[in-house]
């Protein structure tokens, strides 16, 4: 590899800038479309963003800290560190980061800076570890990226049903790609003895797991919305069942390593289409 201690090209790269782009707007989102559009305007949603997502760029950080020898099999072309920004660079911005993240969370209130603190804690965990174990590292994802959306109602002190439910919705839709990432990228997993689900299911019984995660979280959605939200069912039709059904068919013929990144993709296009859908509410 390369020897270039530092480019800024590359730190946007480790940080994936666009992820952390969705996961601002999706708060400000959520707090603007779904409690008020006056919260939009508040100091304090600024702060809750820019703690968010700079924890998540530490996170992505130490992440491809750990994954370098896999990532040069999986996908040697997305490698940054090492080639343009340093080890010791960035195991220095993943804690400044982290630091700063949880600094500006205990700013706002307790709550907040006591669950940033943990965020930080668990992405470093699930870097070092969980990412290599079956399902676990899959879960811890998904549920720091429903955690952000429900900040929000922390932040407001406010039960608004649907941010919860916008909630469970990127939590499903995280857990599904995540596993589905797992499956694209199997031939460096296993070559460092990861024991994730692909590996050790297989494609079949973990497709048919898939299946029935995206069957149980429509219908928490569905059973929430009525209970609480009471959204029209035309909205989660065009929302929610057609994204999910064109996902099922393309998970149903899914079968090499481009096909697996292809479904990735698609996931986060209906996460991101989902997070805009609270404009129509």
């Amino acid at each position: 590899m390369s020897s270039r201690q530092f480019t800024f090209s590359g730190l946007l790269k480790l940080t994936r800038f666009w992820n952390l782009l969705i996961i601002g707007l999706a708060q400000y989102f959520a707090a603007g479309f779904l409690i008020s559009h006056e919260k939009i305007w508040d100091l304090k949603l600024l702060l809750l963003s820019l703690s968010t997502t700079i924890i998540a760029a530490g996170g992505y950080i130490i992440n491809d800290y750990y994954d370098i020898k896999i990532d040069l099999i999986n996908k040697p072309e997305r490698v940054v560190i090492g080639k343009q920004v340093a080890r010791r660079y960035a195991l220095l911005f993943h804690s400044l980061l982290s630091m700063t993240g949880t600094a500006i969370g205990f700013l706002l209130n307790w709550k907040l800076g006591v669950i940033n603190f943990f965020s930080a804690f668990l992405l470093w965990w699930y870097s070092n570890d969980l990412k290599r174990q079956p399902f676990i590292g899959n879960f811890v994802v998904a549920l720091l990226t429903g955690l952000s959306i429900f900040l929000v109602n922390i932040l407001f002190h406010v039960h608004q049903p649907l941010v919860t439910i916008y909630s469970i919705f990127a939590f499903a839709m995280t857990l599904v790609r995540e596993i589905v990432k797992d499956a694209e990228d199997l031939k460096g997993d296993n070559t460092f003895g990861c024991k994730t689900l692909p590996i050790i299911w297989g494609f079949r019984k973990t497709k048919i797991f898939l299946y029935f995660l995206l069957s149980v979280f429509f219908g928490l959605i569905i059973y929430i919305n009525r209970v609480y939200a009471q959204l029209p069912m035309s909205y989660f039709f065009i929302f929610l069942f057609v994204p999910l059904a064109l996902l099922v068919i393309w998970l149903v013929r899914a079968d090499t390593k481009r096909d697996f990144y292809i479904l990735s993709q698609l996931c986060k296009v209906i996460l991101v289409l989902g997070i805009a859908s609270m404009i129509f509410i």
